[in-house]
């Protein structure tokens, strides 16, 4: 399936700053603000204003086409919550065939996504009364009784959950029938509630954690003894591992223990089955850089104060293993040689500067900052730069991702907090510099803060086109996904990316070949 994505969509609007920009196709439209979602408010959205724009642009969008985009988001972009929401919508405005049901299976991947997409679907429907969930989508059930069949013991024990919905009520609702004898057994302990709990380090640290202890000491040799079990186990995952080693470190686990946790960090193939966000790795290492003195803990002996207090030097033996961790998920993006020359322009400005999620530390400028560095270290002839009020370029070595970002992070006040993204092409126009690629990583809604100058970003690249560098190509990395675009998409030799995984290089490819962003999506199937 492809959309024409010129011919309809070329009207002008202005951005929530109130410049100039153009607006996108329903699907690009979409497909920018699905893979940009979280659920937190941003800085120019509120979290039910997106949702309402979500819902409507699935009613404008091709069936098929939303059900791949819910597919592409779980599995490719690994996101969880709003490939449910498609799903949702889906099942109340299509019916007559089994595309709801393949969808659903499609995007469940984990046991309690079940009864997330229940929770999701009463919601959504605003059910209310004792039953809020009777009159089920048929292809929704289908698609869930598909998924039941797919997950063992563990895999349910782990996630049964004391939520609103329970897994005893799916498989009540969704009356999965079992594929052998043995699978009838494992539904018959989810009815009966006797699934065995499995182990993982969330219930044995808090079996741990609910017994009493003589002392602080005997407390903290048992959390030390633990740690150093789930290590050893290899039952301590990859996402767990990244999220815990502060904890580690500070829990007092042997050197041999540390080396072990490096060693499965930097290892190419967990890096590649743990299919983290980059700014994961970069919340662990500021995690571990923020811990700049660890003071005793009272009533330890000096023994096990001085052990705690020792592990704080293995500090940048695990911001290496961090480092070389990055480089590996970088590996497989494709860069350019060094005959091609490449600009990065990262984003700065205030409305940047919103976490990611309600709980993450993470900024979204952070998100474009990793993005930039990842791809940087895989170009040859590469200059990059940020931009507020002002445009800076900033030498930074190639094979430095995460110290990158923190430099960065470090300095980005020296170019304020506006969004005159139309500086960098005016740089490069007026010093008649012939870049190959400009990327920009911003949120898309560029404006020019000053009085004097009505300079805007799309005449500035035509103007470079035409007189510096004529097969120069402009791809804008959309981080929030507003919905409009500074520049007309797909003129121009201009391209939209949206998302925040390193799956968006992927896209980046794509387009090289001759594709569109949509065609990872429409080579997605059902």
């Amino acid at each position: 399936m492809k959309f024409n994505l010129l011919s309809k969509f070329k009207n002008q609007t202005v951005n929530h700053s109130g410049a100039k920009a153009f607006t996108l196709s329903p699907e690009m439209e979409l497909y920018t603000a699905v893979v940009t979602w979280s659920l937190n408010d941003s800085f120019y959205e509120k979290d039910e204003a997106r949702l309402a724009r979500l819902r409507k642009l699935i009613g404008e969008c091709d069936p098929v086409f939303v059900g791949k985009l819910a597919v592409y988001a779980r599995t490719k972009m690994h996101m969880r919550s709003v490939p449910l929401v498609l799903v949702t919508e889906l099942a109340k405005l299509h019916s007559g065939d089994n595309l709801v049901a393949r969808v659903t299976d499609g995007v469940i991947n984990r046991a309690d996504e079940i009864t997330e997409l229940l929770a999701c679907y009463e919601l959504l429907n605003e059910r209310t009364g004792t039953k809020k969930l009777n009159r089920l989508s048929k292809q929704l059930q289908k698609g869930l009784s598909t998924a039941f069949n797919r997950f063992d013991e563990y895999q349910f024990g782990k996630y049964n959950r004391d939520g609103a919905i329970k897994l005893r009520d799916a498989l009540f609702l969704v009356h999965p029938k079992a594929k052998d004898e043995l699978q009838q057994l494992l539904f018959n302990k989810i009815a009966g509630n006797t699934l065995q709990t499995p182990y993982t380090w969330e219930t044995e640290l808090s079996a741990l954690g609910q017994l009493n202890f003589d002392s602080d000491e005997a407390k903290a040799e048992a959390f030390r003894a633990k740690w150093e079990e789930l290590i050893d186990s290899g039952k301590l995952g990859y996402m767990a591992l990244l999220r815990n080693l502060r904890n580690i470190q500070e829990a007092g686990v042997s050197y041999a223990h540390f080396q072990k946790a490096c060693a499965r960090l930097v290892n190419a193939d967990e890096v590649t089955k743990a299919k983290q966000f980059p700014f994961r790795y970069l919340a662990a290492y500021r995690e571990l850089i923020a811990t700049e003195t660890m003071l005793p803990v009272k009533g330890l002996t000096k023994k096990l104060s001085a052990m705690l207090l020792g592990n704080k030097g293995y500090t940048g033996e695990l911001l290496d293993a961090l480092e070389k961790a990055v480089q590996a998920s970088a590996a497989n993006i494709k860069g350019f040689d060094h005959e091609t020359r490449v600009l990065l322009a990262c984003d700065v400005s205030g409305s940047m500067q919103t976490p990611v999620s309600a709980k993450s530390k993470i900024l979204l400028y952070d998100v474009g900052l990793m993005l930039a560095m990842l791809l940087q270290s895989r170009c040859k002839n590469v200059e990059v730069g940020m931009f507020g009020d002002s445009w800076k370029t900033i030498m930074v070595p190639r094979n430095n991702i995460l110290g990158n970002v923190q430099e960065f992070y470090r300095r980005e006040g020296e170019v304020g907090y506006s969004t005159n993204g139309y500086l960098v092409i005016k740089d490069i126009l007026q010093r008649k510099v012939q870049m190959d690629k400009v990327f920009l990583f911003t949120d898309a809604q560029l404006w020019n803060s000053s009085s004097t100058t009505g300079d805007h970003i799309h005449p500035l690249w035509l103007r470079y086109k035409a007189e510096v560098s004529p097969n120069a190509k402009l791809y804008l990395f959309d981080l929030k996904g507003y919905g409009q675009a500074p520049l007309q998409i797909l003129r121009n030799d201009v391209y939209l990316v949206a998302g925040w995984s390193d799956k968006v290089f992927e896209v980046l490819a794509a387009l090289e070949n001759g594709g569109s962003a949509l065609d990872a999506i429409n080579n997605i199937e059902l």
